[in-house]
């Protein structure tokens, strides 16, 4: 009796060891913020400050992933429900002391061990998306991985995997600074859009007092091939200054923004970053950024940051057709947060795992996780048809698409019913640009498409990656002045308008292509708006 008494002492003691190692906070502790102001001004120097001979290209969140990294620190109930629903969509890479102690207690928890790989290697936290490896392609298509100073002091083991996992992945590993020093940085103060453009707070700025903001430019173009490199100002509350914790890019063009109540916390704060972005800068297309608004979550008690928890929905992570998102103890937010996910982004599994009791130390999802991107990449730039006009002969899908391996072909599907199936056109390529032709459709039909890209390889990837679970849709209208819908802007869109103003509406009659001048409201003026229309 007592040997078993002595063996259950010595296990619960052995399990202690593994789940309850220091634990460290997403921010600075109170050591590291003794040691950080002379961090920041003597950064380590890297073994290498050598760039790849052509700037890489950094990928976006949202194209095909081959696996995603998890540290196995703290949190261990909400890493497993992470485990659970990201190793159907990539493989899960744990980084762990003890494999066996870890593969029991996903087990334990109905988690099975296919599609997931145990890295026994040193360690100090759970926050990988901050230091974890950063993966870029190379000119000829290879994936690499790309390390920065991690910008916590007393944490080596942490600044030390993205080598290890270079060398664990057989992938080339570059160092990312100059000669004043590597670059601090964190993975969760930064989004890309899959081409050219970034996205950081200016903690990037006051983090490297050693370089200039030209200088730390050049060194993310050298490095990773950002060169519309865009900063914002830092939030009074959120702490860490980490934009992941309030922002999000859902594709090239679309912006998720964590939306408190007016003049409440953050929220002036996010609002007047967001403009600056709005007003001075376009999408990788020339086009307008659509913004979608998610709600912040108060605490149990209605208060906010600084006196409460920061709650994002934002910090959320996709992986392939999986979408995993925060929930905290506010159910009704809960589902208001799934929805907007469901609907910005249809055609992915979105999955909600509670991060109450994360949240507490500065992060969430995004923040515990770091996904690596695929090897053989296919690469699909596609500025998506918004709108379309019932008098064009069809509609041309344009699409920029490149892999390592080349490319055997790509099809447009398109389809005005989903639910019937799609209809295939071949593209035509010509110098990596590809098209087809959409036919035309009648007015006020809705149709869908899809891309579909096969390199050499024999590796077929979509844009949406979804697809055909998710696609694309737009709308065929008429033009401006066309009120009778015939696609054309002619007399008779004059008399059914002067129709209109005398009280004898048409049937048929477009009341949102009368208001010609579009000063508001329908009048004479829009008769003599259109006539000159016509007349031009």
């Amino acid at each position: 009796m007592k040997k078993l008494l002595l063996l259950a002492i010595v296990f619960s003691i052995s399990v202690l060891n593994v789940f309850s190692q220091e634990f460290l906070p997403k921010g600075l502790t109170e050591k590291e913020k003794e040691l950080y102001h002379d961090f920041i001004h003597n950064p380590n120097r890297p073994k290498s400050t050598t760039p790849p001979a052509v700037a890489p290209r950094t990928p976006a969140e949202w194209e095909e992933a081959q696996g995603v990294i998890v540290t196995w620190a703290a949190y261990n109930a909400e890493l497993r429900e992470i485990v659970r629903r990201a190793k159907e969509a990539v493989t899960v890479y744990i980084i762990c002391s003890n494999p066996s102690t870890v593969q029991s207690y996903l087990t334990s928890g109905g988690v099975t061990l296919t599609n997931i790989v145990f890295v026994t290697a040193p360690f100090n936290s759970v926050w990988v998306r901050d230091y974890g490896p950063q993966s870029v392609y190379l000119e000829n298509g290879d994936l690499a991985i790309i390390d920065w100073l991690y910008n916590r002091p007393s944490r080596p083991q942490d600044n030390a995997i993205p080598q290890y996992m270079a060398n664990y992945l057989g992938l080339p590993f570059y160092q990312m600074g100059g000669s004043n020093g590597m670059l601090i940085t964190t993975g969760g103060n930064f989004m890309a859009d899959g081409h050219d453009d970034g996205y950081s707070s200016k903690l990037v700025l006051s983090e490297n007092p050693s370089y200039n903001e030209t200088q730390i430019n050049q060194i993310k173009y050298s490095f990773m091939g950002i060169e519309r490199y865009i900063k914002m100002n830092e939030l009074p509350y959120d702490n860490i200054h980490h934009i992941d914790m309030h922002m999000k890019l859902l594709d090239e063009e679309t912006l998720l923004v964590g939306q408190f109540p007016a003049g409440v916390s953050d929220g002036p704060f996010i609002e007047a970053n967001l403009q600056y972005v709005l007003n001075n800068f376009q999408t990788e297309f020339g086009r307008e950024f659509k913004v979608i608004r998610i709600p912040m979550v108060p605490s149990t008690s209605g208060n906010w940051p600084p006196n409460a928890h920061y709650r994002t929905y934002t910090n959320a992570l996709i992986l392939n057709n999986v979408v995993l998102v925060p929930q905290y103890h506010n159910a009704t937010l809960n589902a208001q947060a799934i929805s907007i996910y469901q609907n910005a982004m249809p055609g992915y599994q979105v999955f909600g795992i509670n991060m109450e009791n994360v949240i507490s130390a500065s992060g969430a999802i995004h923040c515990i996780t770091r996904e690596i991107a695929a090897s053989d990449p296919v690469h699909i730039s596609h500025a998506k048809i918004r709108s379309a006009m019932v008098n064009e002969p069809y509609y041309t899908v344009n699409a920029t698409i490149t892999s390592p391996s080349g490319l055997s072909g790509a099809v447009v599907y398109w389809t005005t019913n989903p639910g019937s199936g799609f209809n295939a056109i071949n593209m035509t390529n010509t110098d990596d640009v590809y098209y087809a032709n959409i036919p035309a459709q009648s007015y006020n039909t809705n149709v869908s498409y899809y891309i579909s890209a096969t390199n050499n390889n024999s590796k077929t990837i979509s844009k949406p990656l979804v697809a055909p679970a998710g696609y694309y849709t737009f709308k065929v209208g008429a033009p401006n002045g066309d009120v009778n819908g015939d696609g054309y802007v002619n007399v008779m869109d004059v008399v059914w308008l002067i129709s209109h103003l005398n009280g004898n509406t048409p049937v048929g009659f477009l009341l949102e292509n009368a208001d010609v001048n579009k000063d508001g409201s329908i009048n004479i003026a829009d008769i003599t708006a259109l006539i000159n229309l016509i007349l031009s």
